[in-house]
C-alpha cells in the first residue's frame, strides 16, 4: 500500500451551522423564537438565542489560514472557508484532503445541545429535533456516502433523550454526541440510574455515544491566567477522566453492548491508563467491591471504547497495547489541530515510521469506523473512487491555498486559558 491507496474516514470533524438551518425543520409556531445568526455592523457574525449571545460564530475554524491567524477567532463567516458551513464546498475540501467520510460535531448549540434547554420543554425538544433533522437530511443526506450522521441529545431529560435516539436510528443514525461529564453541567452523573433509559436505547439501536473533549465546558484544570499552550497541551489527555469514570461505572457492567467513543482524545496515554486500571483492580477491588468477572479492566475497555487520533506516533507505535480494533483516525477539520489539506501525508508518515502493515492501516483508517458506526459508504461509491488518490483526482482545480482571512480585528496574541474557557462556557451553558 502507498499513501494514495488509503481510504480515510474521520471520526471527528466539525460543522459551522449555516444561517438558514432551522428554515425547513422547525414549525411556524417556533421559528420566530429560534436561534438566529446576526450580522453586525463591523462585519462580524454571532448567534443569538433569547438572552444568550455566542459572539464567536466559528470557534477556531481556521483551516486554510496561516498559523499566525490561528486562535479563538474567526468572528465572521467571511473569515472561514465556505466548506465549514456549505456542504457542497465541504465535499470539495474533503476530496482535496483525500477524506472519504466524516462525522461532524455541532458548533453553536454545544456538543451536548445544552443551548436548547429552555423553560418550555416542547420548544426545547422541537429545537433538538429540528437540529438533528437538518443535520441528517440536509447536511449528511446531500452526500450519503460522505458523512456518518450524528444526533445531538435531549440532555435535560433521559427519557426524551432515549426516545430521540430511537427516532433518529430509524433514519439510519448510529451516533450520539454527549458530554464527558454530565454532573459538571448540573445533571446526574454517569453512575446514576437516571440515564438507564438512554443506555437501553443506545444498546437497542447499536448507537455509539461520542464524548468529545471539552463538551462539559471543563477544558483543563489550570490557572485562569495560564498561557493557552497549557490548555492545548492537556486537551486530549483530559478525556482520561471521562474514560476512568465510565470504565468503573455501573452501566459498563450492566449493558454489555454499550459503545463509547472518546472523541478527539488521542491514544498515546491509553496503554499506561489500562496498565494502571488493571493494577488498581488487582490491588484494590477486594475492598472497593469492583467486579468484572473473569475480565480485567483493560479487557472491558476494549469491549466498550473507541479511541481516535489525529497525528500520534506514540499511540500508533503502541497500537497493539491499545487494541487494533479500537482505534480510528480523525481529521478535526476545520480546527487548528487539523492536518487539512495535508492529512494523508502526515498520517502516512506516522504509519510508515511505525511499519504498520496494510491490514492494520485499513482498520485504523476506515474499517473500524465503518464497523463501529454501522456505516457502509461503498453502497454509493466504489473503493477505487474512495481512495486518497481517487478523491484528489476528483478535486483537481479546487483552491486549497493558505491565505489570510482575518478581516474584523487583529488576531490576539498570547491569549489566556480564561479567555477560551469563557467562550466554551457560553456554548455549553456551564457556569461553574
Amino acid at each position: 500500500m502507498n499513501k494514495e491507496d488509503m481510504i480515510l474516514i474521520s471520526v471527528d470533524d466539525h460543522t459551522v451551522e449555516p444561517p438558514n438551518m432551522f428554515k425547513n425543520h422547525l414549525s411556524k409556531k417556533y421559528i420566530d423564537d429560534a436561534p438566529r445568526l446576526v450580522h453586525n455592523a463591523d462585519g462580524s457574525d454571532m448567534w443569538k438565542f433569547r438572552d444568550t449571545v455566542i459572539p464567536n460564530v466559528a470557534l477556531n475554524a481556521v483551516a486554510g489560514r496561516p498559523k499566525e491567524e490561528y486562535g479563538i477567532e474567526p468572528t465572521g463567516l467571511d473569515e472561514i472557508r465556505p466548506g465549514c458551513y456549505n456542504v457542497d464546498e465541504r465535499i470539495k475540501d474533503m476530496n482535496a484532503g483525500g477524506i472519504l467520510a466524516s462525522i461532524c460535531f455541532p458548533s453553536f448549540p454545544g456538543f451536548a445541545g445544552r443551548l436548547f434547554a429552555t423553560e418550555d420543554p416542547d420548544f426545547s425538544l422541537a429545537l433538538v429535533q429540528a437540529y438533528n433533522d437538518w443535520h441528517i437530511e440536509e447536511w449528511c443526506g446531500a452526500y450519503p456516502a460522505r458523512f456518518i450522521p450524528m444526533a445531538i441529545p435531549v440532555i435535560w431529560d433521559a427519557e426524551l433523550c432515549a426516545a430521540e435516539v430511537r427516532r433518529v436510528a430509524k433514519k439510519g443514525v448510529h451516533a450520539l454526541s454527549f458530554t464527558e461529564n454530565p454532573a459538571a453541567m448540573g445533571y446526574p452523573s454517569f453512575h446514576s440510574e437516571h440515564w438507564n433509559p438512554l443506555w437501553e436505547a443506545l444498546c437497542d439501536t447499536n448507537t455509539v455515544m461520542n464524548i468529545h473533549i471539552g463538551s462539559s465546558g471543563r477544558l483543563a484544570i489550570t490557572a485562569p491566567d495560564a498561557p493557552m499552550d497549557v490548555m492545548i497541551t492537556l486537551q486530549p489527555m483530559n478525556i482520561v477522566q471521562a474514560a476512568a469514570d465510565l470504565l468503573w461505572s455501573r452501566p459498563i457492567k450492566e449493558y454489555p453492548d454499550l459503545k463509547i467513543a472518546l472523541s478527539e482524545g488521542g491514544t498515546g496515554w491509553i496503554p499506561y491508563f489500562l496498565e494502571r486500571a488493571d493494577r488498581t483492580y488487582e490491588m484494590h477491588s477486594t475492598w472497593t467491591k469492583q467486579n468484572f468477572g473473569d475480565k480485567l479492566p483493560s479487557d472491558v475497555f476494549r469491549d466498550h471504547f473507541l479511541t481516535c487520533f489525529i497525528s500520534d506516533k506514540v499511540g500508533v507505535s503502541l497500537r497493539n497495547m491499545i487494541g487494533i480494533d479500537n482505534i480510528c483516525w480523525e481529521a478535526d477539520y476545520p480546527h487548528s489541530d487539523s492536518m487539512w489539506p495535508g492529512a494523508p501525508e502526515e498520517l502516512w508518515d506516522v504509519l510508515s515510521i511505525n511499519n504498520v502493515p496494510d491490514d492494520e492501516i485499513n482498520k485504523i483508517t476506515h474499517q473500524n469506523a465503518m464497523r463501529w458506526y454501522s456505516f457502509d459508504p461503498f453502497t454509493h461509491i466504489t473503493p477505487e473512487q474512495a481512495t486518497v488518490g481517487g478523491l484528489r483526482k476528483a478535486a483537481e482545480g479546487h483552491d486549497v491555498s493558505i491565505r489570510s482571512l482575518s478581516h474584523h480585528k487583529e488576531t490576539r496574541e498570547g491569549s489566556s486559558f480564561a479567555e477560551f474557557a469563557a467562550t466554551a462556557k457560553q456554548i455549553t451553558g456551564n457556569q461553574d
